[in-house]
């Protein structure tokens, strides 16, 4: 593997380089249940044969993308059972780790490596476990991380009650650029939030905000809002973002054309 990421980092490296971390299942006979993103459920033998999982990391520039790092994600009923390992050929050191343990293995692998890495991505599975978005602040590297509308936001409860009080003058309308249908325009609104005693010093490494977009792409005709959680790296000067998954939500205010 540090072959692989010195020869990406050689082709590919750019300063504002970005490490995107996912999971995907692998259909196939004699593994253990598991929900796999690939099937779009969790296969079981009445609907389908299991699958396996696989925790990846890709490095991706204005140059291109590749591969970057993985790791073969075990459930517990393998790791319980060492027989059944060592059959597989899997070492007696491997224990059960959880995906955002998995990813967060990979992340300090690749910030030691070649690598030049601005930016950390990944989905809600691994924003929602602060023990992985705490990882990544103690590296000092910027991330965007997907979190669930119930995400807890410190001093305010949920993100989505949160920004349900918006007034609309706190909206603005961005473009994120052209798509296939033409531009991508939403309406924004951020709030920074306050430091977490428990976690940061007097000089915390980032500055952390809470911000949601919005668009008009829900079958019913009312906006589809984002939910996103901001900071910025003090080392980078990066700012950095927890992008939410999409709910569906009438309110009022600009609406996104």
């Amino acid at each position: 593997m540090e072959h692989l990421q010195a020869y990406v980092a050689e082709r590919l490296g750019e300063a504002d380089g970005v490490l995107i971390l996912d999971d995907t299942g692998f259909v196939k006979k004699g593994t253990t249940c598991q929900y796999s993103g690939t099937a779009g459920r969790t296969e079981n033998p009445p609907r389908g044969t299991p699958s396996q999982i696989g925790v990846f990391a890709a490095y991706a520039t204005t140059h291109g993308r590749a591969p970057a790092d993985r790791e073969l994600y075990l459930p517990k009923s393998w790791t319980d059972d060492r027989e059944r390992c060592r059959a597989a050929k899997i070492p007696d050191e491997r224990v059960f780790a959880t995906k955002p343990e998995l990813a967060r293995a990979m992340v300090l692998r690749a910030l030691a490596s070649p690598l030049p890495i601005a930016w950390v991505t990944a989905d809600a599975a691994y924003g929602q476990e602060w023990r992985f978005r705490r990882a990544l602040e103690e590296t000092a590297v910027g991330y965007v991380l997907a979190v669930p509308k119930s995400q807890p936001v410190p001093r305010f409860g949920r993100i989505d009650h949160l920004f349900s009080q918006a007034p609309d003058e706190a909206w603005e309308q961005r473009s994120c650029g052209n798509g296939a249908k033409g531009p991508r325009v939403y309406d924004w609104a951020a709030v920074q939030l306050p430091v977490i005693e428990d976690f940061d010093s007097e000089r915390p490494t980032h500055h952390r905000w809470d911000t949601v977009y919005a668009t008009n792409l829900s079958q019913a005709g009312v906006p589809v809002e984002f939910h996103l959680h901001l900071g910025v790296s003090q080392e980078f000067n990066s700012i950095v973002f927890d992008s939410g998954v999409a709910r569906c939500r009438p309110r009022s205010g600009p609406q996104a054309t």
